[in-house]
């Protein structure tokens, strides 16, 4: 039985996926559209005029979230303001990052790792427990998970937590 020969594949032939892509709206062109007359905002208020922008978190004139959630008190308490950013942000590098990138004997630090390409932001760096390691290290870092100071130490390195 003869085979057909496969369709020429190549960037010419490379189509989006059926259904992915969608044409754009077009309010205001008529009843038939089904956005015609009111252009989809509606009969009237602040909501079908032009230039209207809600503030962020306005809820109607509902009592807004943030005045009705509890305030504790002290800048620094995760739940004082329940809507701002209080995590602490560090840099993960991995047991195994360090057995590829660094020779046995070796002294890691955050600038090292970074020459390295490994701790590349300017946040606090911990080292973490995924992959093993066979060499001799001295690891100078900010934090360090519990199993990874273990796996570190097992392997005949020492482990020194830095501040700063």
């Amino acid at each position: 039985m003869a085979r057909l020969a496969p369709e020429e594949i190549g960037l010419h032939s490379v189509r989006p996926k059926a259904g992915s892509r969608h044409s754009r709206k077009r309010v205001g062109r008529g009843a038939g559209s089904g956005f015609g007359k009111t252009s989809g905002r509606g009969e009237k208020g602040a909501g079908a005029r032009s230039g209207n922008k809600r503030k962020p978190g306005y809820e109607g004139g509902q009592n807004p979230i943030h005045m009705r959630t509890r305030k504790l008190r002290g800048p620094h308490h995760k739940m004082s303001m329940p809507f701002e950013n209080f995590r602490t942000h560090t840099q993960p590098v991995n047991v195994a990052d360090l057995e590829e990138r660094f020779k046995a004997g070796d002294e890691v630090t955050p600038e090292s790792l970074k020459a390295a390409g490994l701790a590349k932001r300017r946040h606090p760096v911990k080292v973490l427990a995924r992959g093993e390691l066979t060499k001799k290290l001295t690891v100078r870092a900010h934090a360090f998970s519990g199993a990874a100071r273990e796996k570190i130490e097992k392997a005949g390195g020492t482990a020194e937590v830095i501040s700063g």
